[in-house]
């Protein structure tokens, strides 16, 4: 049983599990409202890579996602088929083609962006109070130096 002081959670291991269930759960609430069920998870993780690090060749992508090439070119291909990423030649070296989004796929993420951000606006606002919101907002900064640490 977690344990609750003034200020929450205060013994760090039951906190790192109480944040692990909590963010889970909300990942899985935000895949619900996103348009990202008709892709598989790598798939999602391929597209969230070229979307962050831009342009990439599939032996780049299959060291950055930790799989091996034949299994990210099957990504890859799939991904191709359904016009999300496109290849276009190196231009240091024409053997080797470069992956990128199409304007599809950019279109794509933005509406799956629009929907989350648009489920988290609602219920934040009809969930909290203006003073919890005030704390969420402390929260989210100390969230976001926890996930830069």
């Amino acid at each position: 049983m977690p344990c609750y002081g003034v200020g929450g959670v205060s013994d760090p291991e039951v906190l790192a599990g109480e944040l692990l269930a909590l963010i889970s759960r909300l990942k899985r609430r935000l895949h619900e409202e996103s348009r990202h069920d008709d892709y598989t998870p790598s798939q999602v993780a391929v597209l969230v890579r070229l979307r962050h690090d831009g342009p990439a060749t599939v032996t780049e992508l299959a060291r950055a996602e930790g799989v091996r090439p034949q299994s990210m070119g099957a990504t890859v291909a799939a991904l191709e088929a359904g016009g999300l990423i496109s290849g276009a030649p190196d231009p240091a070296d024409g053997r080797r083609t470069i992956l990128s989004l199409t304007s599809f796929a950019l279109s794509e993420i933005a509406t799956s962006r629009a929907a989350k951000e648009g489920w988290l606006f609602s219920a934040v606002r009809s969930t909290f109070t203006e003073a919890e919101r005030e704390r969420l907002g402390e929260a989210v900064v100390l969230l976001r130096r926890l996930a830069e640490s």
